[in-house]
């Protein structure tokens, strides 16, 4: 693998250690989630710049990464930026830690730039893909672009409902959240599921079917769902109970009377 690659690791992880020193301070993890989106997009689009493989699935994949790099880092630090408290994840993390809670963090943090980095590498396999077909790459491009757009619609959904004032203890059930309790968290798995089907013909392409598969066990297991549902019984009580009972925890569903 050629040195570039190790040297983009070890930009990443010093830029993790940096951030760790930092919520040492501010006490808010959330910026880490910032740091993961916006590190795969720079990453990613180097690794594509410097390939040297067909242009087609290169201009699709760069196309596709910038538009959800930018997208959901912007989204997520304006989140950050305007919240005066920590995200219910990493607060709960916090409150499970207790005195090992910085070292587990930075571990944490250097694990978010190592997966940055392996996402990333996604990239590198399409920059050097010789062969490609035009119609697994459209529809690669089509598939990224719909969950890119259903994943905004479902941030800007939950967005306006806790405008309102009487959102306050109450589960948002508007639109998409109707029929899943994360439609962020699908649309974001969908999205990693466009890159294999872009890389048909890599030399490399069948091991990017993992990207899908190893987002699904973090959102399904680790840091998203896990950590989100805690705190929202915690301050939604039996009225998230209620939306656990009635509606499809991930794939979009029809709801339960």
């Amino acid at each position: 693998m050629p040195e570039i690659h190790y040297l983009l690791l070890i930009a990443l992880l010093i830029v993790a250690s940096v951030l760790w020193l930092q919520q040492l301070q501010t006490r808010n993890a959330g910026w880490v989630d910032v740091f993961w989106s916006w590190s795969v997009g720079v990453v990613g689009l180097i690794f594509l710049v410097m390939g040297s493989g067909d242009s087609l699935p290169r201009w699709a994949a760069g196309a596709l990464l910038l538009l959800w790099s930018v997208r959901l880092g912007s989204h997520i630090f304006r989140r950050v930026a305007s919240e005066s408290h920590e995200d219910g994840r990493y607060a709960a993390m916090r409150e499970a830690l207790q005195e090992k809670t910085q070292p587990v963090f930075l571990l944490f943090y250097w694990g978010q730039a190592l997966l940055a980095w392996g996402f990333a590498l996604t990239f590198w396999v399409i920059g050097s893909q010789q062969h490609s077909y035009g119609i697994t790459v459209v529809l690669g491009a089509c598939l990224g672009v719909l969950a890119i757009a259903g994943e905004s619609l479902a941030d800007r959904q939950l967005s306006r409902f806790k405008q309102k004032p009487d959102s306050a203890g109450r589960t948002c059930r508007e639109g998409l959240w109707r029929y899943s309790r994360h439609p962020n968290y699908f649309f974001e798995w969908l999205h990693w599921c466009s890159y294999p089907l872009i890389a048909i013909g890599a030399t490399q392409g069948a091991w990017l079917w993992c990207l899908p598969l190893a987002m699904f066990v973090f959102l399904w297991f680790v840091t998203g769902i896990p950590y989100t549902e805690k705190q929202a019984l915690k301050s939604r009580g039996d009225d998230y109970r209620d939306y656990q009972r009635t509606t499809s925890a991930f794939f979009p569903w029809r709801p339960k009377s």
